[in-house]
């Protein structure tokens, strides 16, 4: 695809930072600005190479964008679309990588009393357990998917360049709607990081073990890796998609009910088959 001339960052940490590293070693874009409050991140992204040029003003960074990327938690989604919207060229494309797209698109609708033409909401299937620009990785989406939640409205050109643009990172882009992408990554991103802080929070200084974490190998380690992630970006997640997640932490109650009666009661084949099952399952899908 013909470069484009101006992408504008909006949260320039490990996810908008990889998306702009990866941009500009793919030579797809002449300048990439960067925007947020915290002048100490956006040095470091000048100094890494990450962008071009930063800005905590907002009317600067969005002005002659072409495509500009909201890579902020989903607690100030609205906030900054508040911000933007004075600003905006109607032909710029704004995309984002929340994990909760519904809440996404009431943001926008909210702000703009409809969802513009050329909005594309997106949500990047990759991730660290690090944050921050230092993380970032212009490899990150590589063989990753990205999930785009086009509404009945969204611009099929503003799709396709989106989309040309994750593909240009190596990622593989997929089409669902909001409501079944919330439902599947609630089961599948949100409740196995809820359940990673839950175990550790439970464990740390138990009155009854004192300090276990020396003690912990490697199944606990790869268990857990996902509850150093960031607890602001996990917050809004839990209170943005709750409705979604709550039914699966209900689902998951049962199951963990079920299973405490089977080892109580000693029910050696229960729990080979169930454990079996899982292997299976597992093996199967998850190479």
């Amino acid at each position: 695809m013909t470069p484009l001339n101006k992408i504008t960052i909006i949260g320039v940490g490990l996810i908008g930072g990889s998306f702009a590293k990866g941009l500009k070693e793919a030579g797809l874009v002449n300048h990439i600005m960067g925007f947020g409050q915290n002048e100490q991140n956006l040095a470091k992204a000048i100094e890494l190479g990450v962008v071009d040029q930063v800005s905590t003003h907002i009317e600067t960074a969005v002005k002659d964008a072409d495509l500009i990327l909201l890579a902020v938690p989903l607690g100030v989604m609205g906030t900054v679309l508040e911000q933007m919207k004075p600003y905006l060229n109607p032909k710029t494309i704004i995309t984002d990588a929340g994990s909760a797209k519904g809440s996404v698109i009431e943001s926008v609708e909210s702000v703009f009393g409809e969802i513009p033409a050329n909005f594309v909401p997106g949500h990047p299937i990759a991730g660290k357990e690090k944050s921050g620009v230092t993380a970032a990785d212009s490899t990150l989406y590589r063989d990753h998917r990205v999930i785009l939640t086009p509404v009945a409205n969204t611009d099929a050109e503003a799709i396709s360049v989106v989309k040309a643009l994750w593909q240009a990172l190596g990622a593989k882009v997929e089409i669902m709607a909001a409501q079944q992408h919330d439902e599947i990554f609630a089961a599948t991103s949100h409740l196995p990081h809820l359940l990673a802080f839950s175990l550790v929070n439970m464990l740390d200084e138990h009155e009854a073990l004192g300090n276990v974490f020396p003690y912990t190998a490697g199944g606990f380690r790869d268990f857990t890796r996902i509850a150093s992630s960031d607890a602001t970006i996990w917050r809004d997640i839990a209170l943005t998609n709750s409705t979604a997640l709550v039914k699966w932490l209900e689902h998951y109650q049962n199951n963990i009910a079920a299973l405490t009666t089977l080892v109580k009661n000693q029910e050696g084949d229960a729990l080979y088959k169930l454990f079996d099952d899982a292997k299976r399952a597992r093996d199967k899908h998850i190479a």
